[in-house]
């Protein structure tokens, strides 16, 4: 009997294939990697079992999130049957057109696991983001026509590689045979492309955006960039620099304070000039250069409940109202004080006043018998010694950040009209567009909680309370 590659195997090899071209492809990647596991192995010496709260060192050190760009929904649809071949499926909904001073049209999702044993078991992620070519704040009635039609024409993943995700989706893996194949197709879908890239059209869409040019300005899609996890990236960026990597100007997210990191932050290295085939409009090929794919890395934090998720927004907010009255302060300096007077300065805080999901454990050392008070708050049993709270790890996206390393790694500010009224999507859109579900980040991480305060009371013998 032929033994099957289980869903998570393929998406872990997925992973590591993809690493291992996209590092053949752009040598600073692996230097990234490389930095960025010295980083963790120190963090981890420094601070021990600390280091690893939110994930262990094994899981941190494996993970994760690659960024492609796609054209139409068609497109989308096709690369979600891809990565529901590994388990992954579409969460949250990402507008990117208004979150950056730069025009950049799309819209993004992320495919990631929704289940928190397969997120332990290998963490992959991809942020991937459609052209809106309907928006008539960047394309006017012609370009969209002709953007559309370059679309149209060109087929990103082809019929054998959709043929296998989909038998490996329904059968949750594939024969070791078939795996392979399917492997072998996958990564090279997102490999960067060979055939010449039309410098006129190109140069069109870079007028309206670089992130349009690299999306409908060539035949194929690929890989913008493999993000791996750093535990301290406030070191990864001073290594990287020392070592003459030239970084974005700032690191994305929140501040770096002494209280407990949340949701997400991110830098990378600047997009490289990369070789690449030119038609010219004579006919002529001709090699030229893009600058289109970089180097990101990022640092996770405890995921934020919608409370909490608005007063972070609230903060930015802050921020912002007092950087816009007193130009001459430092960004990072404000931001910190902001944070200060906003957050609470422990775990426990956030727990307590409903910012943050965790999970909760019957601690092992409990008392013996059963908690005094059954019916009681749940703060008396984490008082009392009962049960444990961990941090659950915020495992998305923001769309601001997003938008500041897109922003950051672009040649120019493109174009929009702001005098246009822009084209609505949403999440509903979004799953019409791809035929399925997309998962909204706050239900999962509190279904997540949930069900850890439930395995709590059947332990204890406690009734749920509020």
């Amino acid at each position: 009997m032929t033994t099957s590659v289980e869903t998570w195997e393929l998406r872990a090899r997925f992973a590591r294939s993809l690493s291992e071209m996209y590092g053949r492809e752009v040598p600073a990647y692996t230097t990234l990697v490389e930095v960025s596991e010295e980083v963790n192995a120190d963090v981890l010496g420094r601070d021990g079992a600390d280091a690893e709260r939110l994930g262990s060192i094994a899981r941190v050190t494996a993970e994760r999130h690659g960024a492609i760009r796609v054209g139409t929904p068609g497109e989308l649809a096709a690369v979600a049957r891809v990565f529901g071949a590994l388990g992954m499926h579409p969460v949250g909904f990402y507008d990117l057109r208004e979150a950056a001073a730069s025009a950049v049209p799309v819209v993004s999702t992320a495919f990631r696991p929704i289940d928190a044993e397969e997120l332990a078991r290998n963490p992959f992620r991809v942020f991937t983001s459609m052209l809106t070519p309907a928006d008539p704040r960047f394309f006017d009635d012609g370009l969209r026509a002709e953007v559309e039609a370059f679309l149209a024409g060109r087929e990103l993943f082809g019929p054998e590689l959709l043929a296998l995700a989909d038998a490996a989706e329904r059968d949750r893996g594939l024969p070791p045979a078939d795996a392979d194949r399917f492997l072998e197709l996958a990564v090279a879908a997102f490999e960067l492309g060979t055939d010449p890239v039309d410098r006129a059209w190109y140069e069109r869409l870079e007028r309206v955006s670089a992130v349009a040019a690299d999306i409908g300005g060539v035949t194929s899609t690929h890989v913008n960039h493999l993000t791996p996890r750093v535990l301290d990236i406030d070191e990864l960026y001073r290594r990287m620099s020392a070592r003459g990597v030239e970084m974005i100007d700032a690191i994305q997210g929140p501040p770096r304070w002494e209280g407990p990191d949340v949701l997400l932050r991110q830098t990378s290295f600047r997009a490289l000039s990369e070789p690449r085939a030119m038609r010219e409009p004579d006919g002529t090929v001709v090699e030229g250069a893009l600058r289109v794919r970089f180097g990101e890395v990022e640092a996770r934090g405890v995921a934020l409940t919608r409370d909490g998720r608005a007063r972070y927004d609230a903060l930015l907010a802050r921020i912002d109202e007092i950087l816009a009255a007193e130009p001459d302060r430092v960004r990072a300096e404000v931001a910190a004080q902001v944070w200060r007077d906003g957050w609470p300065r422990t775990e426990r805080g956030l727990f307590d006043e409903g910012l943050a999901y965790f999970t909760l454990t019957p601690a092992e050392d409990r008392p013996a018998g059963p908690p005094p008070s059954p019916g009681g708050p749940l703060a008396e049993l984490l008082d009392g010694g009962w049960a444990v709270a961990t941090p659950i790890v915020y495992e998305d996206f923001l769309p601001r950040s997003a938008a500041g390393i897109f922003q950051s790694n672009l040649s120019g500010e493109g174009t929009r009209d702001r005098s246009r009224t822009g084209v609505d999507y949403d999440e509903a859109w979004l799953a019409g567009a791809i035929g399925r579900t997309v998962h909204d980040p706050f239900d999962l991480y509190g279904a997540q909680q949930q069900r850890s305060l439930e395995r709590v009371h059947a332990v204890l013998g406690t009734a749920a309370t509020p």
